[in-house]
C-alpha cells in the first residue's frame, strides 16, 4: 500500500511518470546509489525519530551522513532517538527501506537537512524497497512540505572528509 501512496501523491502533482521501479533493491544507501548511478550523498535518506508527542519527527539527510546527537537535542530539544521499524510502519505507512516524506499514512514533521545543499538534485525513496524519484531541493522542500532546513547531521562537511581520509590513509601506512 505504501508504494501506492506514494504513487497517488505525485499523480496528483503531475510527476507520476517520474517514479523510477527498479528491478533490483534500493533499501539502503549503497543499493540504491548502485542502482541509480550516482553517489551515495546524493540518496535522500528519510529517518524516523520520536518525537515530543505521539507523532514522530521525519529528517531527511544527504545518504553520507549520521545524526550528531547535540546538534539534533540543541535544534529539537530531545534526544535523538530512532523509532522500531513497527513504530515507523505504522507512523509513516513506509517499511524501511522505502520510507519517505511523501503519501505518509499520517501528518508528520518533516525538516529537511542542510547537508543536501550541495547538491542539485537528490533522490529519495518513494514508498517502496525498489522505487525513487530525482527531485530538486526545492522540490522536496515543496512535495515533503518541510517545516525548516535544519543542521543535525555530522560526516559530510569539508573538514570531516578530511579528518576521515586521513584516519583512512593511518590505517592503510
Amino acid at each position: 500500500m505504501s508504494f501506492e501512496s506514494v504513487q497517488a501523491f505525485f499523480k496528483q502533482v503531475n510527476r507520476e511518470q517520474d517514479v523510477m521501479v527498479f528491478d533490483t533493491s534500493s533499501a539502503t544507501v549503497e543499493k540504491a546509489a548502485e542502482t541509480i548511478g550516482c553517489i551515495p550523498a546524493r540518496i535522500a535518506k528519510t529517518l524516523s525519530f520520536r518525537g515530543q508527542s505521539e507523532k514522530a519527527i521525519l529528517v531527511v539527510a544527504a545518504g553520507d551522513t549520521k545524526i550528531d546527537n547535540k546538534k539534533f537535542r540543541n535544534t529539537f530539544g530531545i534526544k535523538a532517538k530512532m523509532l522500531t521499524p513497527e513504530e515507523v510502519l505504522e507512523q509513516t505507512g513506509h517499511a524501511i527501506g522505502g520510507v519517505c516524506p511523501f503519501g505518509l499514512a499520517n501528518e508528520l514533521d518533516t525538516y529537511l537537512d542542510v547537508s543536501l545543499k550541495r547538491f542539485q538534485s537528490v533522490f529519495p525513496a518513494c514508498g517502496s524497497v525498489n522505487s525513487a524519484i530525482e527531485l530538486t531541493n526545492e522540490e522536496l522542500w515543496e512535495f515533503s512540505a518541510a517545516k525548516d532546513w535544519v543542521d543535525v547531521c555530522k560526516g559530510w562537511e569539508a573538514g570531516e572528509l578530511k579528518k576521515k581520509l586521513a584516519l583512512d590513509n593511518d590505517q592503510l601506512s
